[in-house]
Order: C-alpha cells, then structure tokens, then sequence
C-alpha cells in the first residue's frame, strides 16, 4: 500500500541515510576551517582541534580514520603489503632461511615454520627452523628464532633429537636483522 505506516518509515530511515551519506562524502566548503574566518592560525587551529588526548575532529568521527567498524592504527611503513607483522621482518626472514623447504609461512601471525633440511655435509643431522616475528616495527628483539636439530642414531637409524648450540639461534636472529636493515635502506625509508 502506497501510503501505508510502513512504507513511509522505510522512506524516511532511507532519507535519512543517504543524507547521512552524503554528509560525510563532502568537503566542508563553508570555509569554516578558513583561517582568515576564524582568525586563528594553522598552529592553534590544530591545538583547538586535537582537544583531550591529542585526537584531531576526524579521529573521533564516524567515517573518518578508523571509522564505523575499523579501528584507528598509526599509518606504518609496510601497510598495504598484505602483512600484519613488519614486512622488512618478514621479507628478510624468508630471504634468510630460503634455503630451507617450508612447511608453513603465516604472515599474519608472523611464524615461518620450516621443513627438516639435512645438509648434505653432514648426512647424518638434520635441523628445523621456526621463526616468529614479535612485532610490526623494526626492532632488535621483534623476531624470535628456534633451531631444532636431530641426529640418526647409530641403531635402526632413528631419529633422535640433539642439543643445539644456543649461539645458532643468535645468529639466525642477527642474520635476519642485517638483511632487514638492508631491504629497508634499499627501500629508501
């Protein structure tokens, strides 16, 4: 029915939002942010408008940075990339053990779980690599390193799990972060 309660209600709620809409979707062209109007300068503008916390108008604002159903995240060098931990981390973590078959690679978690790799110059131990990315900044201590290490026993040739020198997980680690700090300076960031 044309004029029927409903029918009116759906009409207004729809109105209502499209004008809801189309207010967000404009500038503000009243030149109420001139500062010739107000006669303040760009400085205390922005003190004006950050009020409490040193939040500007936009990040409270219902569309703006962070929005309706995101959350407001400092804009960081990686974003966009796909990755939610520090991409030079990431990146450089994979150029680093890329000799070594993966199993796993979670780049929103940031752990790279390799396969066992047997070097061929000793047949008879093979290791296995996790690293875990801590962070999204570069930082020394945003990436994790353990190396697990087996050795065939001389009976039935099992496999049996052997001590790894702790200093192998340091280097791995130092490894990472040199080609880390490399990928970023060739970034040009």
């Amino acid at each position: 029915m044309p004029g029927s309660p409903n029918s009116i209600l759906l009409t207004v709620f729809y109105a209502g939002l499209l004008a809801l809409g189309l207010s967000a979707c404009g500038g503000n062209s009243d030149g109420l942010d001139d500062p010739r109007r107000h006669g303040t300068t760009g400085d205390v503008k922005r003190q004006i408008n950050q009020g409490l916390g040193g939040r500007t108008r936009e990040d409270g604002s219902l569309f703006g940075p962070g929005g309706l159903f995101g959350s407001k995240q400092k804009e960081q060098p990686d974003a966009g990339t796909g990755v939610a931990v520090n991409a030079y981390l990431w990146r450089a973590s994979l150029d680093t053990i890329n000799f070594i078959p993966l199993v796993s690679a979670d780049p929103f978690g940031g752990v790279i779980i390799t396969d066992w790799y047997t070097p061929a110059e000793t047949p008879n131990e093979r290791m296995k690599v996790q690293v875990t990315i801590l962070d999204r900044e570069l930082r020394a201590d945003g990436v994790r390193v353990s190396v697990f290490k087996q050795q065939a026993s001389a009976k039935g040739g099992n496999w049996v799990d052997a001590q790894v020198d702790p200093r192998t997980n340091i280097d791995i680690e130092n490894a990472i972060l040199t080609r880390a700090r490399q990928l970023r300076i060739a970034g040009g960031s």
